[in-house]
């Protein structure tokens, strides 16, 4: 497998027509934040059909992270601060996976199938990598070095969200806050959410320790950014009405972060 983009395709995945892998929201903004949805979207490519799965399981938790990319298009218009969110379902390729981790082109999951997984070839696997994988991840290296060039690490902040049942076994927290070895913002959103009611998971329902975590691993914690996972429970953020009311509260605890941390602090729109 190549460590990155590889040149040479053999065939082209993606339409001219098609969306292309990512889309970059307020790509100017001078705000020392960086937010990133990996997996925003259910939409799959059209030379991929739908890849043996029913309607369902298309739109399902696997497909897409519920309400997360809603979520981050909110916070990122009322603060005004640049985001990046894949437009491809994580069931064509997980834009949070390593490419040998063999759930990056997921096979099996919480009780459904994903045919058009089984038995990929390396070609087929390589194709998805260079249209969609590595360049929604060059996309948020683009917006780093952007931002860390008027002198400031920005924060960066992964957001994603978790079904309330998973293999059937029910989850009680209603956010977690994933984190590896920086606590700058841990503590931040650790004491926010729970000062506003909610339940929250310290590194659950999944650790920021773990491997299955390359977004935040390869941009914010290789060249030491502050950086933190958000996981919001899907029934919260399933409605609009589910994402104003996180985002309102999101939006307080995010346009604290630079004078918390001592970031500059240009600008952060009421």
């Amino acid at each position: 497998m190549p460590d990155g983009p590889n040149n040479n395709k053999n065939h082209s995945l993606l339409s001219p027509d098609e969306p292309p892998p990512f889309y970059v929201m307020h790509a100017e903004s001078k705000t020392p934040i960086l937010m990133v949805c990996d997996h925003a979207s259910c939409s799959f490519p059209g030379a991929l059909g739908d890849m043996g799965l029913d309607p369902f399981a298309r739109r399902c938790h696997l497909a897409i992270d519920i309400g997360a990319g809603p979520l981050t298009e909110y916070l990122a218009d009322r603060l005004g601060v640049t985001a990046v969110l894949a437009q491809y379902s994580r069931l064509i390729i997980d834009c949070n996976r390593k490419l040998l981790d063999p759930s990056a082109f997921l096979e099996y999951g919480d009780g459904i199938l994903v045919p058009g997984n089984r038995n990929l070839r390396q070609e087929d696997k390589d194709a998805r990598a260079e249209e969609i994988y590595w360049p929604y991840h060059a996309a948020i290296e683009t917006q780093v070095e952007r931002l860390m060039a008027g002198g400031t690490s920005p924060a960066f902040i992964s957001i994603h969200s978790f079904t309330p049942v998973l293999n059937g076994k029910s989850r009680p927290w209603e956010i977690g806050v994933l984190w590896d070895k920086d606590l700058r913002l841990r503590d931040i959103f650790l004491k926010d959410f729970r000062d506003a009611g909610f339940n929250v998971g310290d590194n659950e329902p999944y650790s920021g320790k773990a491997p299955a975590d390359f977004t935040v691993d390869h941009h914010a914690e290789e060249p030491d950014l502050p950086h933190i996972g958000i996981e919001i429970r899907q029934d919260l953020i399933n409605d609009a009405a589910g994402v104003a009311r996180l985002g309102n509260i999101m939006h307080k605890i995010i346009e604290s972060i630079p004078e918390r941390i001592g970031l500059r602090r240009e600008r952060i729109s009421a």
